[in-house]
Parts: structure tokens; sequence; C-alpha cells
């Protein structure tokens, strides 16, 4: 059982920066995939960002590309979103999941774990 908690949420103004933290508790093994999705009032969870947690390439939604990062740190057991150049089209709950399975996964109902969510609002 994995369980993944996130933090670093809060608000900022456009082209802020913030950075998501996503602390997995439990068996990590190299066949895991984590990601970040988020959801805005209304609309369904989408993908943000994934990450194998072996390592390789990272993947990004086209909405975020060239802005947002993220990156692990395996030795702290930790997932991380860098968000830079804040829009407020971002605001959603930012939510930290896993797969196990290295491949790109977009759909979140192929995803078993699930932290409670971080709140990111950008608003002047």
């Amino acid at each position: 059982q994995v369980q993944l908690e996130e933090s670093g949420g809060g608000l900022a103004q456009p082209g802020d920066s913030l950075r998501l933290a996503c602390a997995v508790r439990g068996r990590t093994l190299s066949t895991h995939y984590m990601a970040w999705f988020r959801q805005a009032p209304g609309r369904e969870r989408e993908f943000v960002a994934g990450i194998p947690w072996s390592g390789g390439n990272a993947y990004y939604a086209n909405s975020v590309k060239g802005r947002f990062t993220i990156s692990r740190d395996n030795a702290k057991n930790s997932v991380y979103l860098q968000m830079n150049s804040l829009k407020p089209e971002d605001t959603a709950v930012y939510y930290c999941a896993r797969r196990n399975g290295a491949m790109v996964v977009t759909n979140a109902g192929f995803y078993d774990s699930w932290g409670q969510g971080t709140q990111v609002t950008v608003s002047s």
C-alpha cells in the first residue's frame, strides 16, 4: 500500500512560481509511474505531468509544457512539480498519483493511488 501526501499549494499571482511536493509512503518499485493531475471546478481531472519512478523521460500536457517541471528524489521518496509562469487557468486542486507500470498513461482511471490534493489558486 502506497500513501501519497501533497503539499506546497497556495495563492499566487499570474507569473509567479510555486513548487508542489508529494511525499510517497510505502513501498515503491522501479515499475511505478508517478504523475500530477489537476481538477478545476466543474471540469474533469486532467493529466499535468508524469515521470517513471526509476527515472527516464518526463511527459507533459501541452498546456503546461515549458512552464512546469516534474522531478523525483528517490532518496527522499518524493515527487515534485515546479510550476513557473503561472496563469489563472492553472487554478485547480492538484493531485499526486501513482500507477503500477512504467508507461506514460494520461487517463486518471489507470492510477490506483492518489493523494488528498492541494489547492493552487492563481489570481491577481
